[in-house]
């Protein structure tokens, strides 16, 4: 028997295929705070040191074969697997970079073709529950909040002959290290910025607001800015083709968006209500909701996309059906998750105030998203 390294693009077609057992080394407090989970999943966390003198005392609670060992960077995962392997677990696998390389994996799926020739794809960051969008039409492309890794959108282009003209970030980030500005040096592609978010950016930048229709390619995908404060005061949203709203981090498919990221939790609920229950609610309801984020595995669908129409969301997600001022503000502003991993410095990052090497980036960006009202 040998044991197999899973890269984390197999992992991810599993988990969309609901099916693995997962042994996690990593200490205590990482998993509980975030691990590999969906519908389907099992896991158990047995801390490495915990496991040095021998994988005994674990066997009974792991099938009889295909177990992935999952830690934080690789090295701890291989020496157990071998452990379990001698021990007579059959086909044991380990996650091939660890955590780290979980939560830099971006999987593209299409999400469908626009009316005058073009298509549109999300980039489902799915370690970290970040999503990013790729619209493309006669060889040009538009990318909207792209992740820090920006060489799955460069693969992906260089694939399919697409050059990227437009870089667009929806709000400044304060989860995940936008690569909309360093993807935008390298291709030559216009950056825009929210320009009420970008006050304190020290680059130059595309304003994105509101009567500045963006074109990709000869066929004229429009994408529409429309001003959507809440999470952030410059938050804006996107409507592709009059077919698709790309909400950033303002709607999601199960919650709504949080407006402390930046201090101004109070400053910024009555945006927040006004963007929602106002400028969304005049939306056709016939347009599919594209967030920016997804909390819970369960929000992907069969082919891992998350989408979902404007209508049912209106009808089904709790933050969109809170009736009194009152409660909504104490609904977005107490009782909230634990604030983003030092989501100060990832501001500063995303306005060019610092400039971490790509480990201390990669380490700032360490677990979940946290960009919702509810985990």
């Amino acid at each position: 028997m040998m044991i197999k390294a899973l890269s984390a693009k197999e992992v991810a077609k599993r988990v969309v295929e609901g099916k693995m057992f997962i042994l996690d080394v990593r200490n205590e407090s990482d998993y509980k705070d975030w691990k590999i989970e969906g519908k389907g999943i099992e896991s158990i966390n047995r801390p490495y040191f915990d496991l040095i003198d021998g994988v005994e005392d674990v066997l009974e609670h792991l099938p009889k074969e295909d177990v992935l060992v999952v830690c934080a960077k690789e090295g701890s995962s291989v020496m157990v697997a071998e452990m379990l392997d001698e021990a007579g677990i059959k086909d044991v696998n380990y996650l091939e970079g660890g955590m780290k390389a979980w939560s830099e994996y971006l999987m593209p799926v299409k999400i469908g073709d626009l009316k005058d020739g073009g298509s549109i794809y999300q980039f489902n960051r799915i370690g970290k529950g970040c999503l990013s969008y790729l619209v493309e039409s006669n060889g040009e492309a538009a990318i909207i909040d792209s992740a820090r890794t920006i060489e799955a959108y460069e693969d992906f282009t260089k694939q399919h002959n697409i050059e990227v003209k437009h870089m667009i970030d929806t709000h400044l980030h304060a989860d995940h290290i936008s690569g909309g500005r360093r993807l935008a040096e390298k291709t030559n592609a216009s950056y825009w910025l929210p320009p009420k978010d970008a006050e304190e950016v020290t680059f130059s930048y595309e304003a994105l607001e509101e009567g500045k229709d963006i074109t990709i390619g000869n066929t004229k995908i429009e994408i529409q800015p429309l001003y959507s404060p809440g999470h952030t005061i410059g938050s804006t949203s996107m409507i592709v083709d009059g077919q698709y709203l790309l909400s950033g981090d303002i709607l999601f498919v199960d919650s709504i968006g949080r407006p402390d990221l930046a201090g101004k939790a109070e400053d910024w609920v009555s945006d927040l209500r006004d963007s929602l229950y106002n400028k969304y609610n005049n939306l056709s309801k016939d347009l599919v909701v594209l967030p920016a984020h997804f909390g819970k595995i369960s929000e992907l669908d069969e082919k891992g996309a998350v989408q979902a129409p404007l209508g049912e969301l209106f009808e089904k997600n709790e933050g969109l059906n809170i009736k009194s001022e009152d409660e909504f503000r104490k609904a977005v502003t107490e009782n909230l998750p634990p604030q983003p991993n030092a989501y100060q410095e990832i501001r500063e990052t995303n306005m060019g105030k610092i400039d971490p090497s790509t480990d201390e980036q990669r380490d700032m960006e360490i677990g979940p998203n946290r960009c919702a009202i509810t985990e």
